[in-house]
């Protein structure tokens, strides 16, 4: 297994293996968690759309789509190196942009070259799941795309309005639903404390009824940064901003999941980001984790949470 790491806005490649490492990565290079020990393979560089109020992920880059021939050749140079991958991550923020041909055309020759290959994944957009029909979701699919990683960031729209997402809560539902009835599993995300003070209980409550909608596999959230400054991002809400404080967070996190009714989706509050770390499976352990966070409201004093130092984007 290539073992390659990359966590938040660097790359780590492990020290025995870095002079030999054949993918010369353009940075910063972002990827989920779960994605920690797949080869990633940049088919564009930057995010398409890069004008969500919130992220700073591709500031530093212009959008640009990879050559086939560029991307080709790190495909043969990594199945030199480790004929044996399983896992591979699309990048960058939204390589599902390009077109289902093109996409077809990475699935088929990653196919050939691992073929111990289990999964493909890559961070989707909901414009862009839409733009590509049925028929080509399925096909996909069937070549190896298994996996979307999608921040729906909020189920409130004026909320998606105020930060700029270019979605709402009927093109992310019938989005990832059509994803989800081509035989494709989905990860999303959800940005506490997004709206601050003055939208937390609607954000908190649409976000629950998006996802209830949606059901899908995984569900993580992260909680809001101002990689800009505070300042900057008040200019979203004509400066009435109010953030939420380490308890006001944990009250939004609570509100939300208990709105959360899910047949079976694996649930993580455990990025470097949140405060509280919750993890189960939703409904199964709904009251558990509802529990945990009355434990905190009640006695904020004997709380076990993340110290500041040790959080991040």
């Amino acid at each position: 297994m290539i073992m390659v790491d990359t966590k938040f806005n660097f790359i780590r490649v492990f020290p025995y293996i870095c002079c030999m490492f054949p993918i010369q990565y353009n940075e910063p290079l972002f990827r989920p968690p779960s994605e920690a020990r797949s080869l990633i393979l940049q088919l564009t560089l930057g995010c398409s759309w890069n004008r969500c109020a919130f992220c700073e992920m591709y500031a530093a880059k212009k959008f640009k789509v990879r050559r086939s021939e560029d991307i080709a050749q790190e495909i043969e140079q990594s199945q030199r190196f480790d004929p044996m991958i399983r896992k591979v991550f699309l990048a960058d923020g939204n390589a599902f942009v390009l077109s289902s041909e093109k996409l077809m055309d990475v699935l088929k020759k990653l196919k050939v070259s691992f073929p111990k290959l289990m999964r493909v994944s890559a961070y989707a957009l909901p414009k862009d799941i839409l733009l590509k029909s049925d028929d080509e979701l399925k096909k996909l699919r069937a070549n190896g795309l298994k996996l979307l990683y999608v921040g729906i960031e909020s189920g409130d729209d004026e909320l998606l309005g105020r930060v700029n997402k270019g979605e709402t809560f009927s093109s992310t539902a019938e989005a990832l639903i059509k994803a989800r009835n081509a035989g494709i599993k989905l990860s999303v995300m959800v940005l506490n404390g997004l709206g601050g003070k003055n939208f937390s209980e609607q954000h908190a409550i649409n976000s629950a009824l998006l996802v209830n909608k949606i059901q899908p596999e995984y569900l993580s959230t992260l909680v809001l940064s101002f990689p800009f400054g505070e300042a900057h991002f008040k200019k979203q809400f004509n400066g009435d901003f109010q953030a939420l404080s380490t308890i006001e967070l944990i009250a939004e996190m609570g509100l939300f999941i208990q709105d959360l009714d899910l047949e079976k989706t694996i649930f993580r509050s455990d990025h470097a980001s949140n405060y509280l770390i919750l993890k189960g499976i939703l409904n199964k352990d709904k009251d558990v984790l509802l529990e945990r966070v009355r434990n905190v409201l009640d006695k904020p004093e004997h709380a076990s949470l993340r110290p500041e130092w040790l959080r991040g984007l």
